[in-house]
Parts: structure tokens; sequence; C-alpha cells
């Protein structure tokens, strides 16, 4: 018979309690013609309201 592996329960419950993060990667040019980027970390239920606000 195996051991049960405590382990997992604990990885499995970490991830369950873990932020959900992306990155959101803007793009603008500036005056002189070059094109500059910008990251920002978001939380994953923000992602669509960061970039209505970047577009808009």
């Amino acid at each position: 018979m195996a051991k049960k592996q405590s382990f997992g329960d604990k990885v499995l419950r970490q991830r369950a309690e873990a932020k959900r993060m992306a990155k959101i990667v803007l793009a603008e040019r500036k005056d002189n013609g070059h094109i500059r980027f910008r990251s920002k970390m978001v939380d994953v239920n923000d992602v669509k309201e960061e970039l209505k606000a970047a577009k808009g």
C-alpha cells in the first residue's frame, strides 16, 4: 500500500490561494517616432478594465 503524499495537498492549497496575475504590455509612439513599451502586472479579474482605460 502506498503512502499518501502530503506535499501535494499543500501545493494544491497554495495554488488555489495564490493571486492570478496577468502582464499587460502597452505600446505608445513618442514624438520623435520611437515606440515605447510599458508593462504592468494586473489581477486577472481587472484585465478588461485596464485595457479599456489604456485605449481610451
